[in-house]
């Protein structure tokens, strides 16, 4: 599975660096900035969300001093409880905005 791993961390790589040649020649050749797409801009978004749920999760067990598993292993891959919490937060947060949202009206 290590294997795995370690080739799609390598691609990722490979894909990255690809994506930095072509938006600096897109740069140089343009002289503008670049566009971010709407995919970008929901993954950034997801990140920043997530990113504070983390840190308010972590405060809040920290705060009450909860004992939870360093790690959990769901599929053979180990997740931080308090991370894969955040990111599962942050999806489902915009579902029960708008659940609520609706109620009202």
């Amino acid at each position: 599975m290590h294997t795995w791993a370690i080739i799609l961390v390598f691609c990722i790589g490979i894909a990255w660096s690809i994506r930095l040649r072509v938006s600096r020649f897109r740069q140089v050749l343009d002289n503008t900035e670049i566009k971010s797409t709407p995919l970008s801009l929901a993954i950034q978004e997801l990140i920043a969300v997530a990113g504070g749920l983390y840190l308010s999760l972590v405060m809040l067990v920290s705060f009450l001093k909860i004992e939870i598993p360093e790690k959990l292993l769901i599929l053979n891959i180990s997740i931080d409880p308090l991370a894969g919490s955040a990111i599962i937060l942050a999806v489902v947060q915009p579902i029960f905005v708008k659940l609520f949202k609706n109620m009202n009206y």
